[in-house]
């Protein structure tokens, strides 16, 4: 996830300078903490934009980590357990602005697996995937 990048918070190794725009590199955004209490079958989404205008296809890591003091994904503890890839489908001229384009990303909780979906809101093309973390 790329936030946008605060002098004094954000460590300069995670700095990414984008068409003269600011950013802060592998931030860890939590779709929920540690010990929350999760409904069977409880949806929890957030919305996206892609980094750059026409891009063609996003992919969107999902990480965990059993604490909740983590801020980034490269913070020890923190690993990788699952992707999904999501072909973006040009919108032309009628879509949103460039750049502003939605991408939504729900999880369905389960008892032991967690079902990803990446929406693009202005296509309706969209991805799963499941992430079983007994096997995980």
């Amino acid at each position: 996830v790329l936030n946008k990048f605060v002098e004094g918070k954000h460590p300069r190794e995670k700095l990414l300078v984008k068409e003269g725009k600011n950013w802060c590199t592998d931030i860890f955004e939590k779709f929920v903490t540690v010990d929350q209490s999760v409904a069977l079958g409880e949806v929890v989404q957030r919305s996206y934009c892609p980094a750059r205008p026409g891009q063609r296809r996003t992919i969107i890591n999902i990480y965990c980590c059993d604490t909740d003091d983590v801020v980034y994904i490269t913070d020890p503890g923190v690993r990788k357990c699952g992707t999904i890839s999501l072909e973006l489908g040009d919108v032309g001229d009628a879509g949103p602005a460039r750049g502003r384009r939605e991408i939504r990303t729900s999880m369905q909780f389960g008892d032991t697996e967690i079902k990803v979906t990446a929406l693009d809101m202005s296509t309706a093309r969209s991805v799963r995937a499941t992430i079983d973390f007994l096997s995980n």
